[in-house]
């Protein structure tokens, strides 16, 4: 098995944390919230042995990386700018980029906006489209009125902060688990549940699971997940949703582009994010060499920590047929 190793690169003005196995052509791996490059502890060593240089940064914002202050300092042009500029300093000229909840939408746009350079694309849990028709963040508000959304919430800078921090090994077993395939189905993360008042934090009616942590997530993984956050704390990666609005504005320039390069979706069909007939349809229109959907049963959000046998045997083939 390759072993990861870690180091600081320059890119688009940061200080970049990287871990890394393996040599040959480039794989990029982008991870989520809230995350850091452990997300693909799994993935590293299993795409280096396959003949590839694998390697998974902590993004703006997160863990030793850079953490700018300004919340205008998140958009989406900042993040693929962020990858970009990893590409070079690793002295490549392209990449296959993979990514995993938020890092999907960096995937994506990586390949929309860079197809000199991101060779192919791969996505896991989160699909794309095309740019809807109104800002999302407003949408929301519309739709959810005066029941909570966890992304309105996470828009008032300090709130989120406050409870997420407070208690980080605590936040991230109720997150992790939270959202897993492990989950209560009666949780707050369940489709079917309540939704609570707006008011109320996110997550202070969950269940604390650390005695009954599922098989895929050990102590010591939410030990080092927590040791990241309370290096950087939780700014950083709130501000990526504090952008979305702005991004959705920014996106305009690329309205009715398709990506043609080879890609590859993946997600559990116990993922909170929504994914069905309508939104693969959404997916295909812009995506059109989608080689193939993978749904995988019982999986929750987490999709590669907790299949990472069945994520890394199709991210594999996906990387050596293309």
């Amino acid at each position: 098995m390759a072993e990861i190793t870690h180091r600081t690169v320059q890119s688009n003005g940061l200080d970049m944390f990287i871990a890394e196995a393996g040599s040959g052509p480039l794989v990029v791996l982008c991870h989520g919230f809230p995350e850091s490059w452990y997300s693909w502890r799994h993935q590293l060593s299993a795409i280096a042995d396959a003949g590839f240089h694998a390697v998974a940064p902590d993004q703006r914002g997160y863990g030793e990386t850079t953490c700018p202050e300004a919340i205008d300092a998140y958009t989406i042009h900042h993040l693929v700018g962020d990858i970009v500029g990893l590409v070079a300093a690793l002295g490549e000229t392209e990449a296959v980029v993979i990514g995993h909840d938020w890092g999907s939408p960096v995937a994506w746009n990586c390949a929309l906006m860079r197809p000199d350079i991101f060779r192919a694309v791969a996505s896991l849990s989160v699909p794309t489209s095309d740019r809807g028709p109104a800002a999302p963040m407003a949408t929301a508000a519309r739709m959810f009125g005066d029941r909570f959304f966890y992304q309105l919430y996470f828009q008032t800078p300090g709130v989120a902060e406050h409870e997420l921090q407070n208690d980080i090994p605590c936040t991230m077993r109720k997150m992790l688990v939270g959202a897993s395939g492990a989950r209560e189905r009666s949780g707050p993360f369940h489709p079917s549940a309540e939704l609570p008042p707006a008011s109320s934090f996110m997550l202070e009616n969950m269940p604390d699971p650390a005695d009954n942590l599922p098989d895929w997530l050990t102590a010591a993984d939410v030990d080092y997940f927590a040791s990241r956050f309370a290096i950087s704390g939780f700014r950083g990666g709130l501000n990526w949703y504090r952008n979305i609005d702005r991004n959705w504005e920014l996106g305009g320039s690329f309205q009715g582009c398709k990506i043609a390069q080879p890609a590859l979706f993946m997600a559990g069909d116990r993922d909170v994010v929504p994914f069905n007939e309508q939104s693969e349809a959404a997916m295909r229109a812009t995506v059109t060499d989608l080689r193939d959907v993978v749904v995988l049963p019982g999986v929750g959000h987490w999709t590669q920590q907790e299949a990472a046998e069945p994520v890394n045997e199709r991210l594999v083939r996906f990387l050596k047929e293309i």
